[in-house]
């Protein structure tokens, strides 16, 4: 057996993280919530009082990972919680949320999170890896968001390769609302601040371009489906989001305007993210109560 041989046999094989899990804990205050509502652009916080608004909930009971177990491009090293994907690039591709009630301030959150699949797929770009993880928080009343996160690791582009594009048009009916956010490396340092999110994407330019062949800064996907949320919430101060699923479809960078647009629906709305190209980075449909 050869060297390359021997390696790949001694290497763990990811569907044996199918099933783990992890936990953490959090006391749910309003110092997050404040700085939300800054970064948004808000002089005040304007959700009802007390209690936390769509998807805040990403600034709790977050993971600490200890500065040695970082790997070089800011996440927890491969085989711990998440499994050894051998693909370099990382992306957070989507995912799905039920809010069942209010989270207020003053409760210990829980997190309670598993992997629940790891698929691997051929794509037209090169091998892809989906990694699904399904998290539970409760609070003092029981279980109060359900959430699945779908992950997306992909290998990175080879020197002087072609790069592949599917275009997304967006919705051909017209928005009822429209707002323009200019994500500048401010925005996205103050985002990675909030949610303790290490990934140099996000604030190392040379970075970005230099390792992983990006052309600027990258937006945070989660920050994209934060602004489309706030979008609806905006239009909508009296309704309370209920679900929210979102895809992301193609990557957003600084210093470049996102427009994001909605339109109402019978039981909440359809949202979606554009390009400064016009064509739809992330999709979303939230539901209200």
């Amino acid at each position: 057996m050869d060297a390359a041989l021997a390696d790949r046999a001694a290497a763990p094989d990811p569907q044996e993280w199918v099933g783990r899990r992890e936990e953490a804990v959090d006391l749910v205050t309003s110092g997050p919530v404040m700085a939300l509502a800054a970064l948004l652009d808000y002089e005040t916080t304007p959700w009802p009082s007390g209690t936390l608004p769509p998807l805040a909930h990403w600034f709790y009971a977050l993971a600490r990972t200890p500065q040695a177990q970082l790997d070089q491009d800011g996440h927890e090293k491969r085989g711990g919680f998440l499994p050894p994907i051998d693909l370099p690039r990382r992306m957070w591709a989507g995912g799905q949320l039920s809010f069942l009630h209010p989270v207020r301030f003053g409760t210990v959150f829980r997190r309670s999170s598993k992997i629940a699949s790891v698929e691997a797929k051929q794509g037209r770009s090169g091998p892809l890896v989906f990694v699904t993880v399904e998290h539970r928080y409760e609070d003092s009343k029981g279980l109060a968001i359900q959430e699945r996160q779908d992950l997306v690791y992909r290998a990175a582009p080879g020197a002087g390769a072609a790069k592949t594009v599917t275009l997304h048009a967006p919705p051909s009916r017209e928005a009822d609302w429209e707002r323009t956010v200019r994500p500048d490396p401010v925005m996205l340092f103050r985002y990675s601040a909030l949610t303790y999110n290490a990934h140099r994407i996000h604030y190392d330019r040379d970075f970005c371009i230099q390792h992983e062949g990006y052309p600027g800064l990258v937006v945070h996907g989660p920050l994209i489906a934060t602004l489309l949320a706030d979008l609806y919430v905006r239009n909508n101060p009296a309704a309370r989001v209920i679900d929210f699923t979102y895809r992301a479809q193609l990557p957003l960078f600084d210093a470049a305007a996102i427009t994001l647009r909605g339109k109402a629906t019978s039981d909440g709305a359809e949202l979606w993210a554009l390009t400064p190209e016009g064509q739809v980075a992330m999709s979303a449909q939230l539901k209200a109560g």
